[in-house]
């Protein structure tokens, strides 16, 4: 076998290292959080020991036997964290010569219900949860003309 003839390799120049050019990726687009529109409330008849549940849409009076409940706001968690719904809410109580009372004003907690109660002698009311529906179907696009 003949000998193999090896050539000396040239000197390498060392190059500066340069970083690959930034990427521009737009961030994620959060999920669209539910829209709130109303809230899922409980009454407590004390007398006829009888329960309700009903919705309450926001800033609309909504009656359960002589009271009326108008719900103006409605906070809720998104899906990720612990659930929790709190929802600031007015009661009126229509009083026998025709004139109303109010009884309360202020944020029920779904998950502390005895943190700001209602205290009324007859009923009871509490927060169960937001009424929500999803982003896309909250408000319908105006038809265009």
């Amino acid at each position: 076998m003949p000998p193999v003839e090896t050539l000396p390799l040239p000197p390498v120049q060392p190059s500066p290292l340069t970083p690959p050019p930034p990427v521009d990726t737009p961030p994620p687009k959060p999920l669209a959080s539910p829209v709130v529109v109303g809230v899922v409330l409980g009454g407590l008849d004390k007398i006829a020991a009888r329960t309700a549940r009903f919705e309450a849409d926001i800033n609309q009076q909504v009656f359960y036997n002589t009271l009326i409940v108008t719900a103006r706001v409605c906070k809720t968690r998104p899906p990720e964290e612990p659930p929790e719904s709190a929802a600031y809410i007015d009661i009126q109580e229509r009083k026998p010569d025709g004139t109303t009372a109010n009884i309360f004003s202020g944020w029920m907690f779904a998950s502390s219900p005895a943190l700001n109660a209602l205290e009324h002698p007859v009923y009871d009311i509490w927060v169960i949860s937001c009424k929500t529906v999803p982003p896309d179907t909250a408000a319908p696009a105006p038809p265009n003309s």
